[in-house]
């Protein structure tokens, strides 16, 4: 793709003639003669803004303090006259990419064009790179327990498959953190994700807000305006808590899906949909009698139920963990421990928030603000054979270790172990090897 260059400066023969020079190179240039119409022309914008610092009206720096204020990110090459260095220094220290000083040689000028656009491309690069990776880590659906296991399987299975889902699961389950696995595991993962929160969205709103409405169609809006159907063409719509859809919008809904055409409100031309639409629900919809069943059915091309963390109570410390370790290192903390006993402490507390709880818990752990409670809670069920087996070891492990004045190699001689398997089963339990006295 062709970079697009707009170049501004008062004299017109030098801004002629500059931009011979850049289009000769195989750019796309536009020129402009102030600095007003560089910004006013801002709607498609372009991949470098080459302008003269001094100009009647609006400068040089004038523009790239406009630029940065609109959060735009090109890169900006200034042209100064003579004397006009010490300001040329300043605009650096300000954001611009580089300067020449007047008379330049053609020929630098195009190798800083050059330079200055790769340096672009590979900062874009990283931020693409940096939003793939940020993605990856929101969607991930952590967990070795069978429950989370089967979840992760069916949320793989479906994403191959193009068809509308309904996720079913308790409060704070994790179902739009499935929906966005669903979405970027899917060949739609590089389309919009757009969701609507059915729930918190006013029936007098609803209708305009998930279909649009045409220009005209409301006195204190002469604009048109897509909704969140159209908003969705090619990608995603996860509409959230939908069981609180209102009849009339559901029966609106149901044409939709069913012909995957949408006419805007006020607007009698259909307008094409390819969507895959997925569904959230803390309550079955086939439950419910107010949900219209053939709406049901047709959105429920396949059915997913979300876990509980009651389902998945062995993955608890290990979601608690990562939630605490994402929450200090946000706020430039230490990674916080969790000792194997506090572990279990967390296994035995009810969770009735399941992931939105523990994940509000475990940031406020990492800040020093919460304190895991001495008492367990709702217990899931007594200790299993391995929980019993690990808390033997972790007892055993500090035991020695103490004995040992936290001497690991001693410690692993006597306890008929490889230091680096005890290591590890330090780690997993949260033992130190800090004595718990002094010989």
């Amino acid at each position: 793709m062709t970079a697009c260059i707009h170049i501004v400066d008062d004299d017109a023969d030098h801004l002629s003639a500059l931009c011979d020079l850049v289009a000769t190179a195989g750019y796309e240039v536009h020129g402009f003669e102030a600095a007003e119409a560089v910004l006013a022309a801002l709607t498609d914008p372009p991949n470098m803004v080459i302008s003269d610092l001094r100009m009647p009206g609006m400068d040089g720096m004038g523009l790239l303090k406009a630029l940065r204020e609109q959060t735009l990110a090109v890169p900006v090459i200034l042209l100064t006259g003579h004397g006009d260095v010490a300001h040329a220094v300043e605009a650096i220290r300000a954001g611009a990419e580089d300067f020449l000083e007047k008379p330049y040689d053609s020929a630098h000028l195009l190798s800083v064009i050059q330079r200055a656009l790769n340096a672009q491309a590979a900062r874009n690069e990283v931020v693409r790179l940096q939003q793939v990776l940020a993605e990856r880590d929101r969607v991930s659906i952590l967990g070795k327990s069978r429950a989370m296991a089967s979840f992760r399987d069916r949320i793989a299975a479906l994403a191959s498959v193009d068809l509308d889902v309904v996720i079913t699961g308790d409060t704070g389950t994790g179902k739009e953190l499935a929906a966005r696995a669903i979405h970027a595991g899917s060949a739609r993962a590089e389309q919009p994700f757009i969701a609507m929160n059915c729930a918190a969205v006013p029936d007098a709103m609803a209708e305009t807000i998930l279909f649009g409405h045409s220009e005209g169609a409301f006195a204190h809006d002469v604009n048109g305006r897509a909704g969140k159907l159209e908003a969705a063409d090619g990608g995603t719509l996860m509409l959230d808590e939908v069981e609180t859809m209102s009849p009339a919008i559901q029966a609106k809904l149901l044409r939709v899906l069913q012909e995957r055409m949408v006419e805007r409100i006020g607007d009698t031309t259909p307008r094409p949909l390819n969507i895959r639409v997925i569904a959230t629900t803390k309550t079955p919809l086939r439950q419910l009698d107010a949900f219209r069943s053939d709406l049901y059915f047709r959105l429920a091309g396949v059915e997913l139920a979300a876990p509980t963390l009651r389902e998945a109570g062995e993955d608890i410390p290990l979601i608690f963990s990562h939630y605490a370790q994402l929450a200090a290192r946000r706020y430039g903390r230490p990674d916080p421990e969790l000792p194997w006993q506090a572990q279990q402490k967390l296994k035995r507390l009810g969770w009735p928030g399941n992931i939105r709880e523990l994940k509000a818990c475990a940031e406020a752990y990492a800040l020093g603000l919460f304190e895991i409670p001495q008492g367990a809670g709702a217990s899931p069920g007594p200790l299993t054979l391995a929980d019993r087996v690990a808390e033997f070891e972790a007892r055993e492990i500090a035991a020695v270790l103490d004995a040992h004045a936290g001497n690991t190699l001693r410690a692993a001689e006597t306890l008929g172990l490889p230091r680096r398997t005890l290591n590890d089963k330090m780690r997993r339990y949260g033992v130190s090897s800090e004595p718990a006295h002094k010989e």
